[in-house]
């Protein structure tokens, strides 16, 4: 080991199936650190080397982590609908300056089956009138579903754009109670 081996990220991850299709999950010593919709194998193995590049450490297929295990457990309960707030530890690394602070408010500011305006989580951390770059956070952030983006909608009741895809993001409202389930 050289000596800064003991320094080295460790990166672990996992795919599981959910009620919207797999989500690859990643974990460093620090948490959660990445949550990947439709996580086929050609996403899977995008999703893991940007990790790689980002981290600077190759990831590594580890299901039964105790990194991820708690994780896991969490979402499941979620989609299960018996768990409604994530207690997991987050690795905030990917993500920082206004993006982390909008997600940061999000995650603690807007609990299971509320919506938040773009507009208004702007002015929650001080800076209203940045409702695009609200926009521009949830897009980027590294964390959906643990970190509730699809919870942000359009101030005149539109359900807003979502990386998941418009039909991931009605289904998790859906779960929430947010929206009716989807006929389907």
């Amino acid at each position: 080991m050289d000596s800064h081996g003991e320094y080295e990220q460790q990166v672990v991850w996992a795919v599981m199936d959910t009620g919207i299709g797999p989500l690859l999950l990643a974990a460093t010593r620090d948490g959660l650190v990445s949550v990947a919709f439709h996580a086929d194998d050609a996403v899977r193995d995008e999703a893991l080397a940007q990790l790689a590049a980002r981290l600077g450490a190759e990831p590594v297929e580890a299901p039964g982590s105790p990194l991820l295990a708690e994780a896991i457990r969490q979402v499941e309960e979620y989609f299960a609908g018996r768990r409604k707030d994530f207690s997991v530890p987050l690795d905030w690394t990917l993500i920082s300056g206004f993006n982390r602070q909008v997600l940061r408010e999000l995650a603690t500011g807007v609990p299971y089956g509320a919506v938040v305006g773009y507009g208004e989580l702007a002015k929650r951390v001080g800076q209203p009138g940045a409702a695009q770059a609200v926009g521009a956070a949830m897009g980027a952030n590294p964390l959906p579903v643990v970190v509730p983006c699809h919870r942000v909608v359009e101030s005149d009741g539109g359900i807003g754009g979502f990386a998941g895809g418009l039909e991931t993001k009605r289904r998790l409202l859906a779960l929430e109670g947010v929206l009716p389930e989807p006929l389907f």
